[in-house]
């Protein structure tokens, strides 16, 4: 997710009901508008074919770039906050210039013994309005990008990431899981084991040479340097080309 704010644990479950529930009740609601504000750039899944090969703002495949790179799109599953299925497919886009960088990460990450897994990767507009329309008015909703301006993820230029061990291929130790809502998912956090805290360091050292900025508040998301200069993509998977 793109917007945060960290809160107790029973909190935090109250909003993972809560936001489950909006979810099911979706086509009976929605107040999120149809596109994003008409100052920000959009391209919806009608002009998909706008994003030709040669266009940097393009969406790459991870995987068919780096075979190295492990998917668990935990959007495609019922294993993230939500706990519904967000995705129809386990796939992992960014935009051309975030993919390489990524790569290149990769690259550095193996040569150490680690590679990647990804949790999330391009989001398009429409789950994040989905999202937000089922997200109740009040505090939780601060967890939710607001589709009005569209997310990082939405541009194909935000990551959810961990590592894992090339030599046991386990993730390695974290200071939490993916989408934690606690300060435990911090940067800063340092109540953490020593290997969580490091492993969270080399990670960060991974993408930040790269061009990625870390979020403050989830260990797992990295930001491309430069996204505010693609436009919000609304485009499904399955119209990737």
């Amino acid at each position: 997710m793109a917007r945060r704010m960290a809160g107790q644990g029973r909190q935090i479950n109250l909003s993972r009901r809560q936001v489950a529930l909006g979810l099911a009740l979706l086509p009976l609601t929605g107040c999120a508008p149809a596109r994003p504000d008409k100052d920000v750039a959009f391209i919806p899944a009608k002009q998909a074919k706008t994003l030709a090969a040669a266009n940097t703002g393009r969406l790459v495949e991870l995987i068919k770039i780096d075979p190295s790179i492990r998917l668990d799109m935990r959007y495609a599953t019922t294993n993230n906050f939500t706990g519904t299925i967000l995705y129809s497919e386990a796939r992992a886009f960014l935009t051309a210039p975030a993919a390489e960088a990524v790569v290149r990460a990769s690259r550095t990450a193996r040569a150490e013994g680690y590679g990647l897994t990804i949790f999330d990767a391009y989001r398009p507009w429409r789950v994040t309005k989905k999202l937000w329309d089922a997200t109740p008015v009040g505090p939780k909703k601060n967890y939710v990008a607001n589709p009005k301006r569209g997310s990082k993820h939405n541009r194909g230029c935000a990551v959810d990431l961990s590592l894992h061990d090339l030599a046991t291929g386990e993730l390695v130790e974290m200071p939490t899981g993916f989408d934690d809502f606690s300060e435990k998912a911090h940067r800063d956090y340092m109540g953490a084991g020593a290997l969580a805290i490091e492993n969270r360091a080399r990670l960060q050292r991974y993408l930040e040479a790269e061009g990625f900025v870390g979020l403050s508040n989830e260990w797992w998301h990295f930001d491309f340097t430069g996204w505010e200069k693609f436009p919000v993509l609304d485009i499904p998977f399955d119209k990737v080309g």
